[in-house]
Order: C-alpha cells, then sequence, then structure tokens
C-alpha cells in the first residue's frame, strides 16, 4: 500500500506553511488530489499527466487546477511504495521552476539523511 507522508525538518514541515498560505477549500482539493493519486497507485491503476508526472532525478510533482492558478505539490519515494511530499507552490509559469525542483532536492537529501532512508 503506497502512503504519504511530509517532509519534516526539526520544527519546519514545508508543506504545512504552503498550506497555511492558501484557502480551505484548495487545501481540500489538494488533499483530494492525493486521495485520488494514492487510490489510483493502490489499484495499480494509471495515474495520467494532468495529476502526477515526472520531474527530474526521481522529483515529481501532484498537480491540481484550482480557479485562476495551479497548485504544484513536489515528491519522491523511498522504499518503493511510501511518498514524501518537500513541498507545494502555486504555478505561475508553464514549465515547473528549476529552482523549485532544486529545493525538492535539497529537502530530500536532508530529510534522507535524517531518516536514514539513504
Amino acid at each position: 500500500m503506497y502512503q504519504i507522508e511530509f517532509v519534516e525538518l526539526d520544527d519546519l514541515v514545508p508543506f504545512e506553511k504552503f498550506v497555511n498560505s492558501i484557502t480551505i477549500n484548495e487545501t481540500a482539493k489538494v488533499f483530494a488530489s492525493f486521495d485520488k493519486f494514492i487510490d489510483l497507485k493502490n489499484n495499480n491503476l494509471p495515474v495520467k499527466e494532468n495529476l502526477s508526472k515526472s520531474l527530474d532525478d526521481g522529483i515529481f510533482e501532484i498537480r491540481v487546477s484550482l480557479p485562476n492558478k495551479i497548485v504544484r505539490s513536489l515528491y519522491y519515494y523511498v522504499s518503493g511504495k511510501k511518498i514524501i511530499i518537500t513541498h507545494g507552490f502555486i504555478k505561475k509559469s508553464q514549465k515547473t521552476p528549476n529552482a523549485e525542483i532544486t529545493k525538492a532536492k535539497e529537502l530530500r537529501k536532508l530529510y534522507n539523511k535524517r531518516k536514514s532512508y539513504d
């Protein structure tokens, strides 16, 4: 069974900080997308690119379309079926910014070291 975990570094949870910056309804849609994603993965059903796609070096994104904006949540896998959400952001350009992918890689490195996932 696939499961989601969030990067935690000391008292910092980057995804929680992001969620606190959007509305309750937007947050609900983001978590509904996570549930849909996990449900598809757990039932061996294909996940379409409009929901999730690979970005770079084991970093992926879950996309949520909201009125006038798109929310991106970046994640990676450990131990096969554990999905670690690094952080989220509002997409402002067509392509996911390299700075966000780099941030996800840095958070992955720090979190994996802390959790001994390497």
